[in-house]
């Protein structure tokens, strides 16, 4: 029977795939340290993972029989792909089940971010809701602006979608895409630059990777409307914490709403007192519905590895070739 360790509790739906196998789950929601995985999981055949948990070479080298990782999550940076590739070990990850729920959480920060939402809630909260005023807690429309998506993936495009609704001129700036229009509705290619000019909201959604690290820094900033909303939920390293917080600080941008963070699950001190700031602890996919299909999706890739059938989502598919 082969041996699976998971790095913390999954919904009912997804540990019932795995029941055939012997299972070690660590009943935590903390990340682990990669000591602690490499001495749990030195006998498996088969690690789940998340974006906490680091599976690097030193944890590859303490498990000889590991021969799948099955990462619960789109993203895969949280996995030394290349020492997986050269032993041979098969990374699997959960694309596509996210796009819709990314998007409603993308949305969710740009209207509240524009419409100043939490400060209104805390405003009622505290008891100084007294009476109607003319300019209180004033906000920016968002209907009939400019909408700049950077990276125009699955999660791009579904953004771009949801602009059409508040009938927004989009524009998308992605090297590898060609698209011409959402839905019926026109969606214009640029450059960085000129999107960062001409947006009102800008929404991030690239991976991250050495060269999107910092793609939006001070000299970005610097380009963007001081009435610019700035919308991540990509990867939190995709933005320079830093000269965020010296555009806010200046006046150099009206507002930023955040769902990733460069160092997490620290934030930079500087957002927190922020009132044009909205902050979410990592939430994008965080519907039940979608948490509950990534875990199923990580199961069946680690289940369909350790059985020898074809797996769904295999990302270094080439070792699958000569096996």
């Amino acid at each position: 029977m082969s041996r699976v360790f998971i790095c913390h509790p999954l919904p009912a739906a997804a540990m019932d795939l795995l029941r055939p196998f012997e299972l070690t789950v660590e009943e935590t929601t903390e990340p682990l340290p990669s000591g602690l995985i490499a001495e749990r999981a030195a006998a498996a055949e088969g690690i789940l993972s998340f974006l906490t948990e680091t599976i690097d070479e030193a944890v590859m080298e303490a498990c000889p029989y590991l021969k799948v990782i099955s990462n619960c999550a789109v993203g895969y940076n949280n996995i030394d792909l290349g020492a997986a590739t050269a032993r041979r070990i098969l990374v699997t990850n959960t694309p596509g089940v996210l796009t819709e729920t990314t998007a409603d959480l993308a949305w969710a920060l740009l209207l509240a971010t524009a419409r100043r939402l939490v400060e209104a809630d805390a405003f009622v909260r505290a008891g100084r809701f007294r009476h109607w005023e003319l300019m209180l807690l004033t906000g920016t429309d968002v209907h009939g602006k400019t909408l700049g998506v950077v990276g125009f993936g699955r999660i791009g495009q579904a953004v771009a979608r949801r602009a059409v609704g508040f009938n927004m001129r989009v524009l998308y700036y992605d090297p590898q895409a060609e698209v011409s229009e959402i839905n019926g509705w026109p969606v214009r290619q640029v450059d960085l630059p000129q999107l960062l000019a001409e947006s009102d909201f800008i929404s991030l959604h690239t991976p991250y990777l050495p060269e999107t690290h910092h793609l939006i820094g001070q000299a970005q900033l610097e380009m963007m409307k001081p009435t610019g909303i700035l919308i991540n939920t990509a990867r939190g390293p995709v933005v320079d914490e830093a000269a965020l917080v010296r555009a806010l600080e200046d006046g150099r941008l009206a507002g930023a709403g955040l769902d990733v963070f460069e160092d997490e699950p620290k934030v930079h001190p500087g957002l927190l007192g922020m009132k044009q700031v909205v902050l979410a602890p990592h939430i994008g996919s965080a519907s039940v519905e979608t948490r509950t299909k990534m875990a199923v999706m990580a199961a069946r890739n680690l289940a369909a590895a350790l059985r020898g059938e074809p797996v769904p989502h295999p990302v270094n598919a080439e070792i699958l070739r000569n096996r």
